[in-house]
């Protein structure tokens, strides 16, 4: 947007669909923010095929699968985990998305930036606690916060690991990398 601001439209939900003014809607393309989810896009992409049919839309590929298989992670994980400590930033979109996500499944459910952030009274009446981390945080915040939930604990502290997921994609380096 900051390159060609005049001829770029920021489009966050359907009603922002349902107000565009395109000058040509032959020549329309999208682009998603890197870290938006299958889910997370769904909804716009579906609405604007439906009212510019020529529309370019971005390739499978350009998703971020590990934003959209955290999210499947998160609504196994809430299944049993009465709180969700979700390990990210205040400004990352797939870590609050994390959250929100947990929340509406019933969890109680916290952003941490770091372990030092865990109240106590989080934790209370809770038999299990699941914690999970935006796509860009680093593992060892979350090796901290699960240390953190042990010396809370206050007993035995049983740590399950989700099985991870193979999202089939490898990023090849650079070549003057190589």
């Amino acid at each position: 947007m900051g390159q060609a601001p005049e001829r770029i439209h920021l489009v966050q939900n359907v009603a922002d669909v349902d107000a565009l003014e395109i000058r040509d809607p032959e020549r329309l393309a999208v682009l998603t923010q890197t870290t938006l989810s299958v889910d997370d896009t769904r909804d716009v992409l579906e609405a604007l095929r439906r009212r510019f049919p020529q529309i370019q839309l971005p390739r499978k590929d350009d998703i971020c699968y590990a934003t959209q298989n955290r999210q499947n992670a998160v609504k196994q994980l809430v299944r049993d985990a009465d709180v969700v400590l979700v390990v990210g930033a205040p400004s990352s979109s797939n870590s609050n998305r994390l959250v929100e996500i947990a929340a509406k499944s019933g969890a109680r459910a916290h952003l941490v930036q770091s372990a030092d952030e865990i109240e106590s009274s989080w934790l209370e009446g809770a038999t299990c606690i699941g914690v999970t981390a935006g796509a860009s945080a680093p593992e060892v915040l979350v090796k901290q916060v699960v240390e953190r939930l042990r010396s809370l604990g206050g007993r035995e502290v049983r740590v399950d690991s989700m099985p991870t997921v193979d999202e089939g994609v490898v990023f090849q380096l650079p070549p003057e990398l190589r």
